[in-house]
């Protein structure tokens, strides 16, 4: 069952030299082990600072959930030479915005500002990561504890729809992996968390070793370097942190699970194990899941929404991490609407994929449409700066920009190679 859409429906061929997209950047490492990716663009009198350290929930251990999302909020809340609440307002007075977000691989810290500014932003990133704990104790803990406990609440616990996520990793991955909690954590692990815990995960994880500077924007290298040494050359490297390796065992059968909401609406999701960040696979599953559910013309939005009127919406996404993916298809039903229909319907509309693969025209609109978004979200310093993080993390080269793209441009309509193969995808399906 592990790999039942990455063989239905779209099969690569070798990949196809992309051409047109380039990041130009320069690279180098202090001696603590800080990585500097440096990408010149002139464009526009901005540049974008953006931190990748590289903690996220899948780093977390059983009964110490949610640490990465609580120093999400704790690192806003002032260091050793920025009182709290100066953070922000040093940077709004520069004219800048900035935020952070967590997922279960990274944390991520950003600033958007003039370029002129730079050495403002390049100051506060390296005071809370060299001197954040100088200014911890256990009133700024118990106070973003609090927080993120309420954010919980609001987005997860009293939400409709919230426990779903929750409720899927739970049920698609292994108690005690990674991936099977949730990023926010549990309350029962917020409230046990002790300031001597967060301090010693902080020691662990927030270390020049184990983060990434990406800058973007109107500066050079020959600028930029001498200010990293300046900022961050004090911070002493930290012990080698590991990245998780967890084997990620396959779904060896098909399971329902039943979540009881108070919600206007039903729903039904279907999830099926796919592939990690950055494959092939993950390529092709992001170009099925918009032939599905993409505009009033994808299969399932035209079958359920428009034709049947069954459905209110649907929708359809790969989930790539670094270690797996699963993919997912979700259909909101319409009031007293069978939710075993919705999921026949579903597993027809895959069916038919395997059986006659979209037209060269359906594919190529898909296709054409990532395309753009992709070039679009390379259009800004800042998505410049969060792309070349991304390739550094997953795939160990922050260059990776040509045959990402190439991934998406190879994607092609399969040709079955023998009724044996083909076969054997639709007795999965089948089952």
């Amino acid at each position: 069952m592990k790999r039942v859409l990455l063989m239905l429906g779209l099969l690569a061929a070798a990949p196809a030299a992309a051409q047109e997209v380039s990041i130009p950047h320069t690279t180098f490492q202090l001696p603590n082990g800080l990585r500097v990716i440096v990408n010149e663009d002139h464009s526009t009198p901005i540049v974008a600072v953006n931190v990748w350290y590289h903690v996220g929930a899948g780093y977390e251990k059983p009964g110490r959930t949610g640490f990465a999302h609580l120093f999400e909020h704790i690192l806003f809340e002032g260091s050793k030479n920025v009182p709290e609440g100066d953070f922000d307002n040093l940077l709004e007075a520069a004219g800048a915005i900035n935020n952070g977000s967590t997922n279960s691989d990274r944390t991520n810290y950003y600033e958007i500002l003039p370029a002129n500014a730079l050495e403002l932003a390049l100051w506060l990133e390296a005071d809370r990561m060299g001197g954040l704990l100088d200014a911890m104790n256990e009133g700024k803990l118990n106070g973003q504890r609090e927080i993120v406990k309420n954010e919980r609440r609001e987005r997860v616990e009293n939400a409709p729809y919230g426990r779903l996520f929750e409720t899927a990793f739970a049920a698609l991955y292994p108690q005690g992996h990674p991936y099977s909690w949730p990023v926010v954590g549990s309350m029962a692990d917020l409230s046990a968390a002790t300031l001597e815990d967060v301090e010693n995960f902080f020691r662990t994880y927030y270390v020049p070793n184990n983060a990434v500077l990406a800058i973007s924007g109107d500066v050079s290298a020959e600028q930029v370097r001498p200010l990293v040494e300046k900022y961050f050359g004090w911070i002493p490297r930290g012990a080698d942190v590991q990245r998780p390796d967890i084997p990620v065992p396959p779904i060896p059968e098909t399971r329902h699970v039943t979540l009881e909401d108070r919600v206007t609406l039903p729903q039904v999701t279907m999830i099926w194990r796919s592939d990690k960040s950055y494959s092939q696979d993950d390529a092709a599953l992001q170009a099925l899941a918009q032939i599905l559910t993409d505009g009033k013309n994808s299969r399932l939005y035209k079958r359920l929404v428009y034709e049947e009127k069954t459905a209110q919406d649907v929708g359809a996404f790969n989930y790539a991490q670094l270690l797996s993916g699963d993919f997912f298809v979700q259909v909101t039903a319409r009031p007293d609407t069978e939710l075993g229909a919705m999921e026949r319907a579903v597993d027809e509309e895959i069916a038919r994929i395997a059986q006659t693969p979209p037209t060269a025209e359906e594919l190529r609109r898909v296709i054409a449409g990532i395309e753009t978004g992709f070039v679009r979200g390379l259009e800004t310093a800042g998505g410049k700066a969060e792309q070349l993080n991304s390739y550094l993390y997953y795939t160990g080269d922050p260059g990776y920009v040509a045959r990402d793209l190439a991934r998406f441009r190879s994607v092609e309509i399969p040709i079955w190679t023998s009724d044996e193969l083909r076969e054997r995808v639709l007795a999965v399906l089948a089952r």
